[in-house]
């Protein structure tokens, strides 16, 4: 039986779990440094049909409907003027039972962790060294040493792991924005579709608001550009510092309306950082999810993309395939689109706004370039 460690408990490392379970010429271990599987229970994600495939495999499809949405349509806004400008049918790439699905990120992890036995996770575990002796990888912890076959680093976009096997050689770079997450009620929304996803665009500023169930909170996702120091970057507790909370509200007042900005509730700050490259693991160790490569946060990629990279591995280690190079291209090909949105998003130029909302009209309804843009990360 070939041991398999995981580090991390977030959605790449626990989906794979899940996919090894029943193999027994497996053991599957989930090394997780903090005390639980921290669930910030108000904040959604979006998963594509791509993913949702892939989660019924485990059996995502029993999960109740009250606690999933599936809409139907990107509605695209201007901030300037709430003026609607076009919308995108992305339930035109869904199947009878792989639709496009927007839940509460902890409804998604309670599910996975649900899925797995008890002695799966193990608490508490922090790796300090990595060393590897031919085929035989040994991790050490603060009170003890594992041995292991496979190594498998999942733990996230500042990953310790990762770290540790490049030598600090992989690190993410801020991209000159914040993340602003927030909860807002339907009553306080108006002349927008509360059944879609609905898709605000802005000078150097976007942001997305869609529902996660048939309550009345509603997910608000913004994407602010924003430049930090040398200093501020290297702080990862920022966004519990006082002066950049009020300076990030302060920026925020003046993008959205006040009425907008009044209703906002549980209001959280997470500046972006981004991997600038691909590293390559040494022999039979794994890098997945955000440890693999965090992407730019405006393809609405980021967890489906963990959980098809978690897929791709299983598949490639139980027929010894080849991972990095294949999962490598694909990344690629979807990091360049979410730039590509983020730039296409955060146009301020009159004229270039122009027509890129005349474009947006005439490309969302070509068929063509659907299958071409997103059928190619969706239909995968």
């Amino acid at each position: 039986m070939k041991k398999i460690a995981i580090i991390g408990a977030g959605i790449s490392g626990l989906y794979l779990a899940n996919l090894f379970k029943g193999n027994k010429d497996y053991q599957i271990t989930i090394y997780e440094k903090k005390k639980s599987i921290v669930t910030e229970e108000g904040y959604g994600i979006q998963l594509s049909v791509n993913s949702i495939k892939l989660l019924n495999k485990i059996g995502f499809n029993s999960l109740p409907e009250e606690e999933k949405f599936n809409p139907k349509k990107i509605d695209f806004y201007e901030i300037r003027n709430s003026k609607k400008i076009c919308d995108l049918e992305i339930s035109k790439f869904n199947s009878e039972n792989c639709k496009y699905t927007t839940l509460k990120r902890s409804k998604l992890l309670q599910f996975l962790k649900n899925n797995l036995g008890d002695d799966v996770i193990r608490y508490n575990h922090s790796v300090n060294q990595i060393e590897y002796d031919n085929d035989l990888i040994t991790l050490n912890f603060d009170n003890h040493k594992i041995n292991c076959d496979y190594l498998i680093v999942s733990d996230g976009v500042f990953s310790k792991g990762k770290s540790l096997i490049s030598n600090n050689q992989s690190k993410p770079i801020y991209n000159n924005c914040v993340a602003i997450r927030a909860n807002i009620s339907k009553n306080n929304l108006h002349n927008i579709n509360n059944e879609n996803i609905s898709l605000f665009l802005g000078a150097n500023f976007h942001y997305v608001v869609y529902p996660l169930n048939r309550d009345q909170n509603l997910n608000f996702i913004g994407i602010l550009k924003y430049r930090l120091n040398s200093n501020e970057q290297a702080n990862q507790k920022l966004n519990e510092e006082s002066y950049f909370i009020e300076a990030i509200k302060s920026k925020l007042n003046q993008k959205i309306s006040a009425s907008l900005f009044e209703c906002l509730q549980n209001v959280k700050l997470f500046p972006v950082f981004v991997s600038k490259n691909f590293y390559n693991a040494p022999q039979n160790t794994f890098l997945v999810g955000d440890a693999f490569f965090a992407l730019s946060p405006s393809f609405a990629q980021g967890a489906s993309q963990s959980i098809e990279g978690s897929y791709e591995l299983y598949e490639s280690i139980l027929n010894n395939l080849d991972f990095h190079n294949k999962r490598m291209q694909r990344i690629k090909m979807i990091n360049n689109r979410s730039n590509f949105n983020q730039f296409a998003f955060h146009l301020s130029n009159p004229i270039m706004t122009l027509f890129r909302n005349i474009s947006l009209k005439l490309l969302t309804k070509n068929k063509k370039f659907l299958e071409s843009y997103l059928g190619k990360v969706y239909k995968n």
